[in-house]
This record gives C-alpha cells, sequence and structure tokens, in this order.
C-alpha cells in the first residue's frame, strides 16, 4: 500500500478533549414524511477553513445529549480525525432514542421508488445530507460516512441511490442477511444468547422519544448456559420477559424459513450502482458480523468492477479495530498493535484522501492480516487468484489426512449421541453475555466430550497457508429427521509452545504469567454451522430420513492463517453451541415453537469411507 499521510501517535486518546477544540449543536432534521431525526453536530471551531463532514447514523443513541460529549473513542474512526478537523455528524435513526418515528429491525428499502413521501434508511441519510450541505456552516462541500454494526448497515443504506455530495463510506461490520450468515441466524440455526441481549436492549417499543437507555434485563444467574436451558419455547421469550414489548421477535419467529420477509431485507440486491469509493472493514473473530463484509466486498466488486472499493480485514472480533489496540486477543498475541495501524495507514488515510484531496491512496483491492504468521498482506482480489484447493479428509482413529481414504463399508464411520438436553456449551465462561474472545477459545474444552466428533492430522512437516472461504462436504445419517451439524477448524500448537510474552511493566508481567500456557493449545480459527433441513434450500426445509446416508455441504468461515510447521490441524464435528444458538430439537419441525417434550435424544453419523469420504476442502495458498 502507497500511502503518504503519517497520522499522529494514538496511543493516548485521553490527552485529546474535543471541547477545546470543538463546538457542539443539536437538532431535530425533518424527513421528506415529516419525521424529524434527532441530530448532534460537532463543528471545529476554527473556521478559518472548509472541513469535510463525516456522517454516522445508529440506532445505539448518539451516546451523548444535551452539552455532553462523548468520549474520544466514539466521536470518529480514530482520534487522527479529530486533531485533523473535520465535522462530525451523529443521528439517532428513526424511531430510536430523540428521533421520531417508528423503529423496524432492518428496515427493508422502500418498494415504491417514485412515492415522494416512502422511507427507508436510504432516503433518511440521503435528507439528512441533504440539509447538512445547505444548513452547516464552513464545510468543503464532501461528505463521509462510517459505522459499525448496525451502523455499519445504516452506511450501506447511504450508498443506496447516494446523495451526489457523498464522496466515500466505509461499512464496518455490516450485517447484509439476517438469515444466511449474520446477527440472527447461520444457515437457519437462530442465534439465541446474541439475539435475546440484543432484542432486550435495543428492540423494545416506546411511547415516546427520549434519550433513556433500557433497563438492564435480569437474567436471575450468572450463567447464561442454565438461564437459556430453562427459558422455554423461543417464540415465547418476548412476551415471558418482556411483556410482548418487542416486535421484531415476534416477526422473526413468525418467519422460521428464509422467505420473503428475510429477503426483502437483504443489502445485497440493491448495491448495483455505487459511485464513491468505499473501504470496508470486517474481523477474523467477529462473532456477529463477517458474513456480512466479506458478502458486501464480492457484490460490490462484481456489480461494480470500475468502481474503487477496498477490503480490509484484521484479527480482530467485532468492532475490535476501534475499541482495541489489535494486540492479542485472549491467549493469542498477534505481534503488533494491528487496530493502531488500520487507523493510522488505513482508515485515516483514505477519508483524508478522499474528503480533503491530501495525501495519496493506492491501496490493494484487499488488505489482509495473516494470523499465524502475524503479518499484513495485500492481495489484487479475495480469495487470491494464487490458491488451490486441497482436501483434508476424516479418517480412522480420528485422523485427519490429505489421502482420500480407501476403506468401504458403512462401518467406516464415527457415531455420537446428541442430547439437546446436554447441549455442548458454547465456552467455558460462566456468563450471560457471549462475550469477546469466544471466537479464539481454546478448544480443549470440546475436545474430550463423547458428543464431540475430534479429528486431528500428524504434525506438519511445512507451513501450511489457507486464505479464503473452507467448504465442508459431510455424509452423515441420523436417526432422528433434523439435526445441526456444527464443523470447526482448529489450530493445535505443539505440547512445548511457549506462552504469552513477557511485558516490561510489571503489572502486564503478572498478567500474563496468570494466563494459560500455550502447549496444546486448541486455537478456534472458525466454526459454522448447517440445520439440516436447510441443506438443500433455505426456503424449502425437507427432514432427514431416518438411517439414510445424506450429504451436507456449507462453507465455513473465511480464514487467512498459517499453520506452522509442528502444529497439528484439528476439525470437530457436534450437533449443539448452545446458547450461542438455539438447541435444535431433533426432529423436523418449527423449532421456534419447539417445547420440552420435542426435544430428543437421537445417534448421528459421520460417514469416512471411500464413497462417502467427510471432507473440508481448504484454500491452501501457494508460495
Amino acid at each position: 500500500m502507497n500511502v503518504k499521510v503519517k497520522a499522529q501517535d494514538v496511543s493516548d486518546e485521553t490527552e485529546f478533549d474535543p471541547r477545546t477544540h470543538y463546538n457542539k449543536h443539536e437538532i431535530l432534521i425533518s424527513m421528506r414524511d415529516g419525521v424529524q431525526l434527532f441530530t448532534a453536530i460537532y463543528t471545529p471551531k476554527d473556521q478559518s477553513v472548509d472541513y469535510p463532514i463525516l456522517l454516522t447514523r445508529t440506532p445505539y443513541s448518539i451516546i451523548a445529549y444535551d452539552d455532553e460529549f462523548p468520549e474520544t473513542r466514539k466521536m470518529a474512526p480514530s482520534v487522527e480525525f479529530l486533531k485533523a478537523g473535520y465535522i462530525f455528524v451523529f443521528q439517532d435513526i428513526r424511531g430510536t432514542y430523540k428521533s421520531e418515528g417508528e423503529f423496524i429491525v432492518q428496515r427493508s428499502i422502500r418498494s415504491d421508488k417514485n412515492d415522494p413521501v416512502a422511507t427507508d434508511e436510504s432516503t433518511d441519510a440521503y435528507d439528512t445530507i441533504e440539509w447538512l450541505v445547505k444548513n452547516v456552516k464552513a464545510h468543503n462541500g464532501k461528505v463521509g460516512q462510517w459505522g459499525i454494526s448496525y451502523s455499519g448497515w445504516t452506511t450501506v443504506m447511504g450508498m443506496i441511490d447516494a446523495h451526489p455530495a457523498l464522496a466515500a463510506s466505509s461499512p464496518q461490520a455490516s450485517p447484509s442477511d439476517m438469515f444466511v450468515g449474520d446477527d440472527w441466524h447461520h444457515n437457519g440455526a437462530f442465534r439465541l444468547m446474541y439475539s435475546f441481549s440484543w432484542m432486550g436492549s435495543n428492540a423494545q417499543s416506546r411511547d415516546a422519544p427520549t434519550g433513556e437507555k433500557a433497563a438492564p434485563f435480569d437474567y436471575g444467574t450468572p450463567w447464561g448456559y442454565e438461564f437459556f436451558l430453562k427459558s422455554g419455547p423461543t417464540d415465547q421469550l418476548a412476551s415471558k420477559y418482556f411483556g410482548g414489548n418487542i416486535p421484531a421477535w415476534d416477526d422473526f419467529t413468525r418467519h422460521p424459513d428464509y422467505d420473503h420477509f428475510w429477503k426483502r431485507q437483504v443489502a445485497l440486491q440493491h448495491l448495483g450502482n455505487i459511485k464513491h469509493p468505499i473501504l470496508n472493514v470486517a474481523g477474523w473473530f467477529d462473532s456477529e458480523n463477517f458474513y456480512g463484509p466479506m458478502s458486501i466486498y464480492q457484490e460490490i466488486e462484481t456489480k461494480n468492477p470500475d468502481n474503487e472499493s477496498c477490503l480490509v480485514v484484521g484479527p480482530w472480533i467485532h468492532g475490535g479495530w476501534r475499541r482495541t489496540d489489535g494486540a492479542s486477543l485472549g491467549d493469542i498475541d498477534f505481534g503488533s498493535k494491528t487496530s493502531v495501524h488500520y487507523q493510522q495507514e488505513i482508515v485515516f488515510p483514505f477519508f483524508e484522501y478522499h474528503l480533503k484531496d491530501k495525501g495519496s491512496w493506492n491501496p490493494a483491492k484487499v488488505v489482509a492480516f495473516e494470523t499465524g504468521n502475524n503479518e499484513w498482506r495485500e492481495f489484487s482480489q479475495w480469495p487470491p487468484a494464487e490458491v488451490d484447493k486441497i482436501n483434508i479428509y476424516m479418517s480412522a482413529d480420528g485422523g485427519l489426512s490429505f489421502d482420500r481414504p480407501n476403506e468401504v463399508g458403512t462401518d467406516q464411520a464415527d457415531r455420537y449421541i446428541s442430547d439437546p438436553g446436554n447441549p455442548v456449551p458454547f465456552s467455558t465462561g460462566i456468563e450471560t453475555q457471549a462475550g469477546h474472545v469466544w471466537m479464539i477459545e481454546d478448544q480443549r474444552l470440546a475436545s474430550t466430550r463423547p458428543d464431540v466428533l475430534t479429528y486431528r492430522s500428524p504434525p506438519l512437516a511445512s507451513n501450511i497457508t489457507i486464505a479464503g472461504p473452507i467448504l465442508a462436504n459431510l455424509f452423515v445419517a441420523t436417526t432422528g429427521t433434523d439435526a445441526d451439524f456444527f464443523v470447526k477448524l482448529i489450530d493445535v500448537f505443539p505440547g512445548d509452545a511457549d506462552g504469552p510474552p513477557d511485558f516490561d511493566d510489571p503489572h502486564e508481567a503478572e498478567k500474563a504469567a496468570t494466563k494459560l500456557r500455550m502447549g496444546s493449545f486448541q486455537m478456534l480459527l472458525g466454526v459454522e454451522v448447517m440445520r439440516a433441513k436447510y441443506r438443500k434450500n433455505l426456503s424449502k426445509p425437507e427432514p432427514l430420513v431416518p438411517g439414510e446416508t445424506t450429504p451436507v455441504s456449507f462453507h465455513v468461515w473465511d480464514k487467512f492463517h498459517t499453520f506452522k510447521a509442528g502444529h497439528r490441524i484439528m476439525v470437530q464435528i457436534n450437533s449443539s453451541w448452545f446458547p450461542a444458538y438455539d438447541r435444535n430439537p431433533q426432529k423436523f419441525m418449527n423449532i421456534y415453537t419447539a417445547r420440552d417434550s420435542d426435544f430428543q435424544k437421537h445417534e448421528h453419523t459421520i460417514l469416512r469411507s471411500r464413497e462417502f469420504a467427510s471432507h473440508l476442502c481448504l484454500p491452501v495458498l501457494g508460495k
């Protein structure tokens, strides 16, 4: 990457006080249908030059109301922006906090674009920008937008039928399809713990605009596993715990399959006319929205091949590039402050160049951090053109082999009993929230359970680097009529692996000393689930036939990782991961309505014969 704009040090954001340099104004901006949206505008006190406008539209509140200022890290993509001078605009989106109107989760694009008062998040972004460029003083005529998570999605919405003044957008961790692979579902399996928490905090109906957040939900226990195991049918949770005050929960449970309700929300279908530069950001260990930014990037590249578009993927959790320094995650050290690199060398130069005509910006199409080797790499496309697809097969005695099995017969298989009454926990944490490290957590927590199949390769003779999506091709059989199949890809460290690095600071050294030693550590790289009734079509579920061998294929997360020589590749297969995902009753039905009596133990089989060779297809990067 050729970047000549050098950013300032961001090691201590507390040294910069926005109050000293910015004035704040609050206003209600009218949309085309008369609904007014609450907006906070921060303008530099120095009015001797014109500044670009940087817009963020959010359902999570603009954070600071009246004369309050948000903390520095929440005002901009990095502190460099505050020091360089921008006009920062934050808006409560329609129906949230101090804005008027009704909040609809993932409001779909309006059906009639000729209706002058029809609205959606795209029109609200347009109308907001229109007001800003006409009414805010000392701006240079250029507007940028950025946001993380839902605010990343509103950024994508603003890219559709964009205002002429919109000169650059950075959607970060934006969802794209809530049934296929983002927040609420993965391949039809419902993300129970996260969805319950998010809806309770952000989607309850309100009587009038307010600056107050919803009261924290009292789980009555510190252990989410226990709470959700006893909570009852999914379709009744909103009425049981929130008095029926979450309309979106009821909408979700009325649409258990991938029907028009879900498809009309999908942003990808509207990304065919993008005419300004895009910086798309994702994290390898983002449990909420990784599918989103990857699919948005691919869709923009396909439909707008001549438009400038860049994808950045780092070793981060959801939004980790803004709220952590990115030097480590859990027990895994990345060798440098990856978030600081991103802030200084990527996102700041991107907006400086496109909104201020400062510096230069000549990035590769893809800038990705390679875990394992711990270095940034650049590519002209994703996945890289140099990738070869190589299969790794499940084999006897819990082995993994690059050679296809020679054995034949139905006895070439592994079996386990899946009991929905004792589901596999997704983490060792005693918590009601998912936390931040479970997507990289040591998988020894699961590898000794009898309801988890574990396959290991021999120690690798040389490094193997994978770059791109991983395809799981399973041949399964079951005694039930439905099942979930989770596939996890894991890097097993050698028994004498070094522990976390030493630190100069005694306090940090003490913290490091308490961490788990890394010998035989099982580092989770990626995981995905297929709800088997959707194996052929997410819109048309089909039951499994008991005892019948059935192919089940699905993509596991994209990865860019080097398995070092001496390490092992591991694959785990199981049928629950609770309460990150809801339990499958293991019979063909609408799972949202499942009662206690519907949940059944069943035996599941993974075949590994020559004819039915269950395997993963790995995208191996050449030298």
